[in-house]
């Protein structure tokens, strides 16, 4: 199998190929290439897996990103998309020469890591990709939905149509996203392009948004109505009480019966607010952001760490052939990480390293589930403290 870059000529055969290895219909972009959700695609780091005769069969992308890392450090992340093989040319070795490709690629261009939305969780463990950052729905219905008094956040909230609320989103999500871990960035070209999905694809939507006692904008929420109930895409701020403040505007929207909070974060303690501790129904809980760590001392020292302490890591890559055993080592806050011969504390996979490095998952639980084998009885919960977040890692931009 041939694996071979795409091209700005190749944009057609490129979007022809993974449709048709998607096997979803055709769509067909404005005027001026955007309004669709491949519109931001960048076709200088695309593949095509080609027979001999050179007929396109797979392709593989990535977008640039900024994932947010704990310590509000932020670092490159490629984000890979657009994976798919031709059902007439599956289990030929494609998908493998393609994935094996692009990651040996990204890491001799100076990559850390890479990251993913698994279209299916078996695929992308087998490639070094481990899940570390879940998300859900949050459902409510009106007559119970009540909130428990609050000092209300500084400020007002106003109503606009999607088209007039771009810049404003735009800014408030990269103010954002710099501040919590795991989110990724959404580059200029996305707004630009209407890409991807609402509330920055062009379908119809409002916007409440929350602006703070000076006037500037803080936070919004993306919705609509359907009949009686109002479906919010995502709540984007990094104050709660902002959140609180628009989740209360959607609560107590006219003429509505149920309010359903799409890419609700863990642990996110509106929960706890409603007078009635049932009155939210969670639901939907699945994991959403893969990582794939590429250089692991890079990444390991790129992230805020917030107890000092040491750990041994035994770490195997069978799909890069590599791996090898790291002492970590944090000190104030910083980390060093370099290849020891020192017995171990856990031996693990590398896609479970990536489960645990946004400090999501805990590696106890790893230990627990058999994904990671600790050495001594205290190495697990010293791995806790060690990868622990200042605050739960949450994604919610899709690619």
């Amino acid at each position: 199998m041939h694996i071979r870059p795409a091209t700005d000529e190749d944009r057609d055969l490129f979007v022809t190929t993974m449709f048709t290895a998607f096997a979803l219909a055709p769509d067909t972009p404005a005027d001026d290439g955007g309004g669709v959700w491949w519109a931001a695609a960048e076709m200088d780091r695309n593949l095509f897996a080609e027979t001999p005769d050179g007929t396109p069969v797979g392709t593989a992308g990535s977008y640039g990103f900024e994932l947010t890392l704990p310590g509000e450090q932020l670092i490159s992340a490629p984000g890979v998309t657009a994976v798919g093989v031709l059902p007439t040319h599956r289990r030929r070795g494609a998908l493998t020469a393609m994935m094996r490709h692009q990651l040996t690629d990204l890491r001799a261009q100076g990559e850390s890591l890479a990251v993913l939305l698994a279209s299916e969780a078996v695929i992308y463990r087998r490639f070094g990709y481990g899940p570390a950052t879940y998300t859900r729905t949050l459902t409510v219905p009106r007559h119970r939905s009540a909130l428990i008094p609050a000092q209300p956040a500084p400020g007002t909230v106003e109503v606009l149509h999607r088209e007039a609320a771009v810049e404003i989103m735009e800014q408030v999500y990269d103010t954002y996203r710099r501040t919590q871990p795991g989110a990724l960035s959404r580059p200029h070209r996305w707004w630009e392009k209407r890409a991807g999905q609402p509330p920055i694809a062009p379908a119809h939507r409002y916007i409440a948004v929350h602006r703070d006692a000076d006037g500037t904008p803080d936070g919004y929420a993306s919705y609509s109505k359907d009949g009686s109930t109002v479906t919010v895409d995502e709540t984007i701020t990094a104050d709660d009480a902002v959140f609180t403040a628009l989740a209360r505007y959607v609560l107590e929207h006219d003429l509505s019966q149920t309010a359903v909070f799409k890419q609700f974060p863990p642990e996110h303690p509106l929960s706890w607010q409603f007078e009635d501790f049932r009155a939210g129904e969670l639901s939907g809980h699945m994991d959403w952001l893969w990582v794939r760590l590429l250089d692991i001392p890079r990444a390991l020292t790129a992230r805020g760490w917030f107890t000092d302490g040491e750990l041994v890591l035994d770490v195997e890559d069978r799909f890069l052939t590599e791996g090898g055993r790291y002492l970590l080592t944090v000190t104030d806050g910083k980390a060093e990480c370099v290849r020891t011969d020192r017995d171990p504390d856990l031996s693990l996979d590398v896609s479970d390293l990536g489960s645990i490095y946004l400090g999501g998952t805990t590696p106890t639980t790893l230990v627990r589930a058999g994904r990671i084998r600790a050495h001594h009885p205290d190495a697990a919960s010293r791995a806790d403290a060690l990868f622990r977040a200042d605050r739960t890692p949450h994604c919610l931009h899709w690619f």
